[in-house]
């Protein structure tokens, strides 16, 4: 089993940066990432609103005297293959190739994987005068059906994609009858591209510290169905203050649904224990924060009490800057020929556990049941995969002695000397479950070298002016034992098209990765002193969301095109059509 290969000319440099920082404040982007703290609440999912389009070609023609009368309608598809309506079109009168007005209108979530099944139907002469909702679709002819995710249509360069019309599952194949085609046809709303730059200012906070004054920030979060807070943004601390006045926020409608949406505002006092002690709070939307800065006024933060009411304190909340301007979006630049390409880092220690015993992190159930390191395998490339157009992904391992050879902390999972990548998710699959029968486990637990080799080739793809913006798992179960050098290739990687996910497995105490994912607020810094340009990774523990209604998926993925913006607006990069 060859050592880390990482598919780049040897001749090129591990780590290419334009150097230096960047304020966000200066650019236009948002801010640094929600921390663990936030996350252990919820997460901060970016979402478009899309407005799907449908016609179709040579449908069946199931009418006597005239053409048929189509209807489109679409059902959402969960992962236990359940199935919801969600619309119907209106009813094309005697046509086998409609083109249908009513629009479909849909969040994009990029963290979650948004499957829809589509059936088209014949709508019986003597229903067409009944309002769409109201037919009963047993009593139609059914002319076929197809499958597709939403991120399969706007990943097309043309947001269009073209599916062949089948029988319904379940059903013996005709292959003498042909069923059409169906073509849908994706747009993002504008409102998704209207960004709002918020300065906001407290006055008269209270004091929470004993011997000094509160260190004051603000956490915006959404409010979604049962009433729950999801944050989506967050200020920088502010040390000592109870008149304080924030960088700029940015919040668009990706991130909070709507103008008139209700958003809380939080003001904590930051504990570096992470027991934040909440100051006040106000609940209002972006309108109402418009209208108090055209105003000059402010609002006065409540308390919750132990009766269940509010308290409302002296201190008040202003809104001293509100800008609106349209910035380019993360569809926008998929539609321009970016993709997002998948890489996989598995952790091969010997804390893992024999593989060959049921109790081991690594053990193959013979049932089929996956064990902690494949389900991330599958969740998080199952929703990856469609943004990558070739599906080749490096995969590597580390921690293991490799079959006659010493203790390797990045080697191709594949086994090759030469090549890293395998064939989509089922090629990381198998190459997983054999590199466990032909590596020993070993120790200890390093990151630098597969954090390195994922830089490389991030490095080379940019030297190259590749559209590619590259996305690193690493499955872990332990504490790393090289912190300091970690911080140093993240620190110089957070120049580089690259973001990194962690997922932490079993029962170790991860304090270490939480640092990693900065959730003090404060960006990483290297041995040297430079200071990471920005927020790269995202670390999630599986114990704390795994029984959760946040999937890893969702609070993995949730960051992501954030930071892919990020980036982009750092070296004003346009999303220019090729």
């Amino acid at each position: 089993m060859g050592n880390c290969c990482s598919d780049v000319s040897s001749g090129a440099g591990a780590i290419a940066g334009v150097g230096g920082t960047a304020s966000s404040a200066n650019l236009g982007t948002t801010n640094d990432a929600v921390d663990n703290y936030l996350m252990s609440r919820g997460f901060n999912g970016l979402f478009s609103h899309i407005e799907l389009s449908f016609s179709a070609s040579n449908l069946r023609d199931r009418d006597v005297l005239s053409k048929s009368d189509p209807m489109v309608v679409v059902y959402k598809k969960e992962k236990d293959e359940t199935l919801s309506e969600v619309f119907r079109s209106e009813v094309v009168l005697n046509s086998l190739a409609p083109k249908w007005i009513k629009k479909f209108t849909l969040a994009y979530h990029f963290e979650t994987l948004q499957t829809f099944l589509f059936r088209v139907y014949d709508v019986d002469t003597k229903y067409q005068n009944s309002r769409e909702e109201m037919l009963k679709l047993d009593q139609q002819q059914f002319l076929g059906e197809a499958t597709c995710a939403l991120s399969e249509i706007i990943t097309k360069s043309t947001k269009t994609i073209t599916l062949e019309l089948k029988r319904k599952e379940g059903f013996a194949a005709q292959a003498q009858h042909h069923h059409g085609k169906l073509i849908i046809h994706a747009e993002e709303s504008l409102a998704s591209k209207v960004t709002t730059e918020i300065v906001f200012r407290c006055s008269s906070l209270e004091s929470k510290d004993l011997f000094s004054k509160s260190d004051p920030f603000l956490v915006v979060s959404k409010i979604v169905e049962h009433g729950t807070p999801i944050p989506v943004s967050k200020t920088e601390v502010l040390k000592n203050n109870l008149n304080p006045i924030w960088k700029p926020l940015f919040l668009s409608v990706q991130h909070v649904g709507s103008k008139d949406s209700p958003l809380i505002i939080e003001c904590s006092d930051f504990n570096s224990n992470g027991k934040h002690n909440l100051i006040g709070k106000v609940q209002k939307s972006l309108s109402d924060l418009e209208k108090l800065h055209l105003a000059g006024q402010g609002i006065n933060l409540s308390l919750p009490t132990s009766g269940g009411q509010n308290k409302v304190l002296k201190s008040q909340l202003f809104v001293d800057k509100f800008t609106e301007t349209v910035q380019h979006t993360f569809l926008e630049y998929l539609a321009s020929g970016f993709e997002l390409s998948f890489m996989v880092a598995i952790d091969f220690t010997a804390s893992n556990g024999n593989p060959r015993l049921p109790d081991s992190l690594h053990y193959i159930d013979p049932s089929g049941h996956l064990n902690a390191y494949q389900r991330a395998i599958v969740d998080v490339g199952e929703v990856l995969q469609f943004y990558d157009s070739d599906k080749r992904f490096p995969a590597w391992g580390f921690g293991a002695r490799p079959i006659d050879s010493p203790v390797s902390h990045c080697f191709n999972l594949n086994g090759s000397s030469s090549y890293s990548e395998v064939d989509g998710i089922q090629g990381i699959m198998t190459s997983y479950t054999s590199a466990l029968f032909n590596v020993s486990l070993a120790g200890p637990t390093l990151f630098g070298p597969v954090i390195n080799s994922a830089a490389m080739i991030a490095s080379q793809s940019l030297a190259q002016g590749s559209r590619r913006y590259y996305v690193l798992l690493i499955i872990t179960d332990g504490v790393i034992t090289d912190l300091q050098e970690t911080k140093d290739a993240l620190v110089s990687a957070s120049d580089l098209p690259l973001s990194i996910l962690i997922v932490g497995v079993g029962g170790a105490d991860f304090k270490a990765m939480e640092i990693l994912d900065a959730d003090r607020g404060e960006r990483l810094e290297s041995s040297s002193g430079r200071v990471a340009s920005r927020d790269i990774v995202q670390f999630v523990a599986l114990r704390d969301v795994q029984h959760g209604e946040v999937s890893v998926v969702q609070a993995l993925l949730a960051e992501l095109p954030s930071q892919f913006l990020t980036y982009m607006r750092i070296r004003n990069m346009k999303p220019v059509p090729l």
